[in-house]
């Protein structure tokens, strides 16, 4: 396992570390046990930081960490999100007040004193606007709750925005094979900030996985059933954004350019990693084997040939369909 700084925090991750979306919930079945080895596995193979939020399995996932943290000796950095629970969720919601009544929840779920990093979980763009609201979740910093403060975005505006805020140290956001803005500008403006940069929804809902057909079908509890239209949050969080069937077009296509010895995730995975500027990527692994193989990205080199090859396919099949959206 290779590790990267994640920006001015300090912190040594590793590239490929694991996303706890899945075993909290919306993705279909899950079983506590099963992901609890899932999680041991990821110690396994080097993993050392683990994105969660509140909102999965309203705290299921935050309670699964925390049994992983009790159990292991190594060093392990859990990251959380706060700011989906308002109901509304609205501009207007996003107050410290708030935002700190989230996170006495999530330390909590997580049976520790101090989250290792927080942030924002996607909130409406016109939050971004609002300097005196980011001046004051330092407060959160001074008073212990929380050791670094960072977003998670939709929208590369709204990321060019937020590290416009001293205090913010890292940028979540939709980056992979089939959601190439972030590395038009973002990636340059936040190198020079030295803002960590992990990626998430790496494998676009596992449409890059290259194991979708026409004919797959997800359960009604998996948000690639209730969500393609962005019927419950953005629509991007569901196959990054790209109609279904343009999707599996372009990764028959990709399927032609995989590199002799390497799975579909694996080829997926080390695209993001060729990119300097990214920190990590954050694929959910709901088995063990899932996790192994995604560790195995790590490490793996591009060629530049390769990496031209993806983006042609990029401007043939899917930036007419994302680009100019998020």
């Amino acid at each position: 396992m290779n590790y990267r700084t994640l920006g001015s925090t300090g912190m040594k991750v590793s590239d490929i570390s694991f996303g706890a979306w899945a075993i909290g919930g919306t993705w279909g079945k899950v079983d506590d046990s099963v992901s609890m080895k899932a999680l041991e596995s990821a110690i396994d193979n080097g993993i050392n930081f683990f994105d969660t939020a509140d909102v999965y399995g309203d705290g299921r996932s935050e309670k699964l960490l925390a049994n992983l943290k009790n159990s292991v000796k190594d060093n392990i950095y859990i990251a959380t999100k706060a700011g989906r629970r308002l109901n509304p969720h609205n501009a207007s919601g996003y107050t410290v007040s708030n935002i700190t009544g989230f996170v006495e929840r999530s330390l909590k779920n997580l049976q520790t004193e101090r989250l290792d990093l927080l942030q924002l979980h996607c909130p409406p763009t016109e939050v971004y606007e609002n300097g005196a609201f980011f001046d004051e979740l330092n407060q959160l910093v001074t008073s212990g709750k929380v050791a670094h403060l960072g977003v998670s975005v939709e929208k590369v505006d709204e990321a060019m925005k937020a590290i416009q805020y001293d205090n913010i140290e890292t940028v979540q956001i939709i980056f992979n094979m089939f959601r190439h803005k972030p590395a038009d500008e973002f990636f340059q403006a936040a190198a020079a900030k030295d803002i960590g940069i992990i990626t998430r929804v790496p494998l676009a809902s596992g449409m890059l996985t290259g194991k979708m057909t026409k004919n797959t079908v997800f359960s009604p509890d998996d948000h690639r059933a209730f969500n393609r239209n962005g019927e419950s949050f953005d629509k991007g969080e569901t196959f990054s954004g790209v109609p279904y069937d343009i999707g599996l077009e372009a990764v028959d296509a990709l399927k032609e350019l995989l590199p002799e010895g390497l799975t579909m995730p694996q080829f997926a995975l080390a695209w993001i990693l060729r990119h300097p500027e990214v920190s990590c990527a954050i694929p959910g692994g709901k088995t063990p084997e899932q996790v192994t193989q995604n560790a195995a990205s790590s490490g793996i080199r591009l060629s530049d040939e390769v990496m031209f090859q993806v983006e042609a396919i990029y401007d043939k099949y899917i930036r007419e369909h994302v680009h100019h959206l998020w």
